[in-house]
């Protein structure tokens, strides 16, 4: 009770109302906040670039805005070229998914599973997948569905526009406001603070840029190779592909599933699943045997085990979301901990210093 000073109490105090606004900002500007966490995830990816053209003679802000120029180019790019045929695709999907269509396609997969396995229950999927269907069909919830589309679209609008933004001055004045943040830490912190986030920095750095080129070579090929086995709409298949094989362990099975599922709705039989199938496995056999050992050599530093349990709590407190940022998250932990275990075993700063009693001299 004697090391209960009033400075203390003070601190703790200024502690607790800073935690309590940092949260309330987070609650009620989510979306900003969201923005920001982009920008930073962009700056990130993009500073190497940035350092090169600086270290080649090239002004840093002329370097920022080459590289974001050359980002902003390439979204165009995808925009007008890429978009609409994706777009294209899915429309033509989307017409093909009828109720009808859904429950016939059902009965014959249901009706060429159970001649495979004879434990499956009759009526087990055409019942199931006609509810389904009738949800989502179900007239009454299509204006929120796409209010939540015209909402997303708004979203990303703005997103254009904020976040290569806040990503310029976070590439031209990340150095000083790492400065400014750090002053307010105390002395005997500093170094410890400074190391932890030059580790973070780097290694989610490094991941991000890892799991976007992993993403677009994934969906390149799975376009490709999709295209060459006979798909129609390979390319919106293959960009969907891309994305999901960003979440580790679920992304393969859901690229599986899912050119299975085109498959069957573009030809109303089975002629396509096994190709299809074939061309996704060498697109996974070419991403585990290439593209995972070269690219993931140094982000990842983490057991398998670990990521599969991670990734299913992830799945389990926020769902598809929680998927793709539960492994930035852990290694933000992880990194964390073994930073200040080593500094509490290495730094006096950090060890209680016992005063020992006085000795009385009379």
């Amino acid at each position: 009770m004697r090391n209960i000073t009033l400075e203390k109490i003070v601190r703790f105090g200024i502690g607790v109302t800073a935690m309590g606004v940092l949260g309330l900002i987070l609650y009620n500007y989510s979306t900003l906040v969201a923005y920001v966490v982009l920008a930073m995830i962009l700056s990130y990816i993009l500073d190497p670039f940035v350092n090169r053209l600086q270290r080649m003679g090239m002004n840093r802000t002329f370097g920022i805005t080459l590289t974001l120029s050359a980002v902003i180019l390439l979204l165009v790019f995808i925009s007008t070229n890429v978009f609409p045929l994706f777009v294209g695709e899915m429309i033509e999907l989307t017409e093909n998914l009828t109720i009808d269509r859904i429950e016939q396609i059902a009965s014959d997969v249901e009706a060429k599973l159970t001649e495979d396995f004879s434990f499956i229950p009759p009526g087990f999927l055409e019942e199931n997948v006609t509810q389904i269907a009738a949800e989502l069909f179900d007239l009454g919830k299509l204006s929120t569905v796409l209010g939540d589309a015209v909402g997303l679209f708004t979203n990303i609008f703005s997103a254009v526009l904020v976040v290569p933004f806040a990503a310029f001055f976070f590439l031209k004045d990340g150095s000083k406001i790492r400065r400014d943040l750090l002053q307010l830490v105390p002395n005997k912190y500093f170094e410890t603070t400074l190391t932890l986030i030059d580790k973070i920095e780097k290694r989610l750095g490094l991941y991000f840029r890892s799991v976007l080129a992993q993403s677009f070579i994934v969906a390149f090929l799975s376009w490709t190779t999709l295209s060459v086995a006979g798909l129609e709409n390979s390319l919106s298949v293959g960009i969907s592909v891309g994305i999901a094989n960003t979440i580790p362990y679920f992304g393969p099975i859901i690229g599986y599933v899912l050119s299975i599922i085109v498959s069957i709705i573009e030809t109303g039989d089975f002629s396509l699943v096994l190709v299809c199938i074939i061309a996704i496995f060498i697109v996974q056999l070419t991403d585990n045997l290439v593209l995972q050992p070269f690219l993931f050599s140094r982000s990842a530093d983490m057991h398998p085990v670990a990521i599969l349990f991670i990734i299913l709590i992830g799945a389990e407190t926020a769902g598809i979301l929680g998927m793709l940022i539960a492994i930035p998250l852990a290694t933000v932990v992880k990194i964390t901990v073994n930073q200040i275990s080593w500094s509490f075993n290495n730094y006096q700063v950090f060890r209680i210093q016992n005063t020992p009693p006085a000795i009385n001299s009379s």
